[in-house]
């Protein structure tokens, strides 16, 4: 068994021993699992997981944080006189390989209020963006890569 297999097995014991089903409970025994599993590491051989959960629970945070922020700056637009929204189509060249890595970062962009995916290009290596806030186009392409790309690479690829 993986050892994901394993964390989620002793999750399932956890909640088993505390005789509480509910997903709070379910969520405290994956970190309690977790924490063991990565103490006896040094028995079991090295694995990418612990790394990996790491990366995925970052790349959960940070889109959250840009949900917040980008549905602040979509909110105050609509909400104030002054337009702020300057919309553009830019073209962002992906550094993301796996077709898995490209769906999930084309799928976060269109979540975040105010970007839209609109297309991928045929040999894989280009995205086209709908921006609503496009004054610096080059801004705008350079925090795309360096957040949610680069957070999907750490996540979905590895180093």
């Amino acid at each position: 068994m993986n050892t994901f297999g394993t964390n989620i097995l002793l999750a399932l014991v956890w909640v088993f021993l505390t005789g509480s089903a509910t997903l709070g409970n379910l969520l405290s025994g994956f970190v309690i699992g977790y924490g063991a599993l990565w103490l006896i590491q040094p028995l079991t051989g090295s694995s990418q997981y612990f790394r990996r959960v790491i990366a995925w629970a970052k790349l959960v945070l940070m889109f959250l944080y840009e949900l917040a922020l980008s549905s602040w700056e979509v909110a105050l637009d609509i909400l104030t006189p002054k337009l702020r929204a300057r919309p553009a189509i830019i073209e962002v060249p992906l550094d993301v390989k796996t077709d898995a890595g490209i769906l999930l970062v084309t799928n976060l962009i269109s979540l975040t209020p105010g970007t839209l995916s609109l297309d991928v290009s045929d040999d894989r290596k280009t995205l086209l963006v709908h921006a609503m806030f496009a004054d610096d186009p080059e801004a705008l392409r350079a925090r795309l890569k360096s957040g949610m790309e680069r957070w999907v690479i750490d996540a979905v690829e590895g180093p």
